[in-house]
């Protein structure tokens, strides 16, 4: 193979091979789902479990082998002679591996194509001229489809490679990094498994424990790194994380959906995915405040509230409660209620756990009262019969509910938002202006900054958690008895054929059918704790949803990315050693991304420029890639003059929109302040490119068109960005005004009646 051609053929004939492995797996694997699903609903629930079992785990493999059709195989390497692995440990023959998205391997169990998160395929992304790690030739493989469009090849090791070079052959083409990074956005985000450069790649195989803080500038890949992150650790420390799951927390539901494909492509699709506030089941928050007061919710002082807000519902009586029960008086006295007040704190339980030792006390001593009264021995049978009708008595559980109420999270919170003697109480640190700021009416919906309230809430109040302690023993009797089953299963029948384990069946039992997914159960509990979790846009957590995080998350097992020059939440982190030292107590390391893949580098100049003028903390950074007249500024014209539809109308145009010439990507999005984007969706819908705007209720994502404030962009990104009048934007947020500028992949379009904000090079 000498020339273009005979490379094409030859890698087209290895990727055709390994495409006919693939849907040998999925055929193979729907044919045993669907005997599987033939055997009905007859035989007994053992049997009945077993096939259910067997039918969620083939179509959970199924989903995996679906997701991996597009760029299955992307990559080869060529090894020295002395660094060739072994074929059945590593893939490939003769010292030539392919790299893929998941290891496949032929029916005699030759290895075809290693993982991308295999050792084996580690120098892929990281060998260097300098550093060839035994690798004489890189060659990346450019598809579409099926089909093999095209091959770049880097020469690692030229002296190993001069006495093959004839043989072999070797292709130049525009680089696969710079092609991915020109490629038209589709509303969804990819996966960057082809191009993954070596800081990043050094990132995302970095060890799993303790707290891995990414900082890095817009562009930089922060995101991709650590969702490839969570698929590589998945696949490094299954054992450990497919128990417990991996959760990764976005700023925004629309955001998550940008990011949803990228996990499943990956081979990883049981990962629970949530905004911080859908992590506290059964609330959703709707409702909106001003920035003042979700500020002041997210201080870390609001667990000392909250704390000293339960405390307060134990109370001592002022005078003693007389009540008569069965013609005999017994009394509330304020010491005894004091006594087992303290009694019952010394226990270091939460609020409703402790109670039960509260009243349990009370109810003795009123008991004691009681029996006193009667003037004679009392059997212990007789005594505990006296307690119970105590107990029952009406007076006297109303007098025990108002020295210690058995409270909800969501009653703790609402009470004191919305009495505002309760909030003095419990509040004192905060000025008057300051809790007149948290106050709301008793209607109002919940907010995203009262669910770490909540959370916190439900910390200190707790749960009779008698019965729950009970159900966790069963459960782990009955894990040990399914697995033991399931390997009889899989020892007698043959059933799986290799394609499941023992663990995998017996995750799978239950009395009544298969077992939620982890994702599933972990998405509805509360209390569930992670192997892993991932944070995006982390700059933007207060410290209060941080403690929520941290209690997902008690080994301490994150990988948080996120740049502190971009936040927008008055509550947000401006230094990252301020935000997590508290919390993590300076156990966290950090890295750094400093090259933007995304923005062209004279838009990132510019949008620099800006942010250092406002003071913000700029990382430093290096494009990757210019863009002809990336950047153009209209300034002094009037959007509403015809300006803001011709700038969109010339962007669809150049992107291939207009004329159908365009594929599936071309994304345009106008970014307006708050107050601005409705008279900008207005002129947009009274103009000629109304059909090419998102419709109500769909997503902006799916749209050709989409007009966003800056805050709705965080962590997007778009072929075109209509800036509407920077300098209102920076005047609500600096930090919101260098999020619009840097989301763009091919051009900024500037358009300020207004002026520009300080620090804007001059531009034509």
């Amino acid at each position: 193979m000498t020339d273009l051609h005979d490379q094409l053929e030859h890698e087209q004939r290895a990727v055709d091979e390994r495409y006919a492995r693939l849907d040998r797996l999925r055929a193979t694997t729907r044919a045993r789902l669907s005997q599987t699903r033939r055997v009905g609903p007859s035989g007994s629930p053992q049997n009945r479990s077993e096939r259910d079992a067997f039918a969620t785990l083939y179509e959970d493999r199924i989903a995996q082998l679906e997701a991996v059709e597009q760029r299955l195989c992307f990559g080869r390497l060529d090894l020295a002679e002395d660094a060739a692995p072994a074929p059945d440990a590593a893939g490939g023959t003769s010292g030539t591996l392919y790299i893929g998205r998941i290891g496949l391997t032929d029916e005699d169990q030759t290895s075809l194509m290693t993982d991308w998160r295999a050792p084996a395929a580690r120098p892929f992304y990281r060998a260097t001229s300098a550093r060839p790690e035994g690798v004489v030739r890189r060659r990346h493989l450019v598809t579409r489809g099926r089909t093999v469009t095209g091959l770049e090849d880097e020469i690692l090791d030229l002296d190993a490679y001069a006495g093959a070079a004839a043989s072999v052959g070797t292709v130049a083409g525009e680089g696969a990094l710079l092609a991915a990074l020109a490629t038209a956005r589709t509303g969804r985000m990819g996966d960057i498994v082809a191009t993954i450069q070596a800081e990043q790649d050094a990132i995302i195989r970095s060890e799993l424990g303790g707290t891995l803080v990414v900082q890095g500038g817009p562009g930089t890949g922060k995101t991709a790194v650590a969702l490839h992150r969570a698929a590589y650790l998945l696949y490094a420390h299954r054992s450990t994380l497919e128990r417990s799951g991996v959760l990764v927390v976005g700023p925004s539901r629309t955001f998550l959906r940008y990011i949803d494909q990228v996990l499943p492509s990956l081979g990883e699709t049981g990962v629970v995915a949530a905004t911080v506030e859908e992590l506290f089941p059964g609330v959703t928050a709707t409702g909106s405040e001003p920035d003042a007061a979700a500020e002041i919710k997210g201080r870390a002082v609001m667990a000392e509230v909250l704390a000293r807000a339960v405390r307060q519902r134990q109370r001592t009586p002022r005078e003693p409660v007389e009540i008569r029960v069965d013609g005999r008086l017994v009394v509330v006295r304020p010491q005894d209620v004091a006594d087992a007040i303290g009694k019952a704190r010394r226990t270091g339980r939460p609020h409703n756990l402790a109670r039960v030792v509260f009243v349990r006390e009370m109810l003795q001593r009123l008991a004691d009262q009681y029996v006193a009264q009667l003037g004679f021995a009392v059997a212990p049978e007789d005594r505990a019969e006296v307690v119970e009708d105590l107990r029952t008595t009406r007076e006297v559980r109303i007098a025990l509910n108002l020295a210690w109420m058995p409270l909800t999270p969501q009653k703790l919170v609402a009470d004191l938002l919305t009495r505002p003697a309760r909030l003095e109480a419990a509040a004192p640190r905060l000025s008057a202006r300051e809790r007149h700021l948290l106050l709301r009416g008793p209607d109002a919906p919940w907010t995203p900054a009262d669910v770490p309230l909540l959370d916190e809430a439900a910390e200190l109040l707790g749960e009779d958690d008698q019965a729950a302690r009970a159900q966790a023993a069963a459960d782990a009797r009955r894990r040990e008895e399914e697995l033991d089953y399931a390997r009889q299963v899989l020892r007698s029948t043959g059933a799986g054929r290799g394609m499941v384990s023992a663990e995998q069946l017996a995750e799978r039992f239950g009395p009544a059918g298969p077992a939620l997914t982890t994702a599933e159960r972990a998405a509805a509990d509360r209390s569930w704790t992670y192997g892993h979790v991932v944070v995006d846009e982390a700059q933007e957590l207060s410290a209060m949803a941080w403690r929520m995080l941290l209690r997902r998350c008690p080994t301490r097992s994150m990988t948080v990315v996120g740049d502190v020059a971009q936040t927008s939440a008055a509550a947000g982190a401006r230094d990252w050693s301020a935000a997590l030292d508290p919390v993590l107590r300076g156990s966290w390391r950090l890295a750094e991304l400093t090259v933007n893949y995304r923005t062209p580098a004279v838009v990132a100049r510019a949008a620099q420029a800006v942010a250092q003028r406002a003071g913000l903390p700029v990382s430093p950074q290096t494009s990757a890639r210019d863009v002809p007249d990336a950047l153009r500024v209209h300034v002094g014209t009037e959007v509403d003059d015809g300006t803001l539809v011709r700038a969109v109308e010339s962007s669809l145009a150049e992107l291939g929109v207009l004329d159908g010439t365009a594929e599936e990507g071309g994304r345009v999005v106008v970014v307006a302040a708050a107050q601005d984007a409705p008279g900008v969706v207005e002129q947009l819908l009274a103009s000629r490119l109304a059909t090419y705007l998102y419709a109500a209720g769909g997503s902006p994502l799916d749209a050709r068109v989409a007009v966003m404030t800056p805050r709705q962009t965080k962590g997007l990104e778009f072929d075109v960005v209509v800036l509407v009048e920077p300098r209102r934007i920076a005047k609500e947020s600096p930090g919101d005004l260098y999020v619009a500028m840097t989301r763009p992949t091919r051009t900024l379009r500037v358009l300020a009646a207004e002026g520009l904000p300080d620090g804007f090079p001059t531009v034509g």
